[in-house]
């Protein structure tokens, strides 16, 4: 068991769920199949780590967005061809 990050009780798990999420243009989401997850048995959050979320969203920004298909999993996201090698615009490290 983990600790959930709501709750803060010993009753959460590692999963792989469906995620949703708008690309930066604004003007269209995706589903992410296979997302590395926390479920809480106590408190019932579902949730991503915060390191996930940063995968997910330089990925986005990242790769060619006409390519990505409206159902993709996180593994098949994760190994598309990145048109630059890092996040330029991620001032945060």
């Amino acid at each position: 068991m983990l600790t959930c990050d709501w709750c803060e009780e010993n009753k959460a798990n590692a999963e792989q769920t469906t995620v949703y999420w708008e690309l930066i243009t604004g003007t269209q989401s995706i589903e992410i199949i296979e997302t590395p997850s926390i479920s809480c048995t106590h408190c019932g959050m579902t949730y991503q780590k915060d390191e996930t979320v940063k995968e997910i969203e330089d990925q986005l920004i990242l790769v060619d967005q006409t390519k990505l298909p409206e159902k993709i999993s996180y593994e098949e996201l994760m190994s598309m061809e990145r048109l630059l090698k890092r996040n330029y615009f991620d001032f945060s490290s």
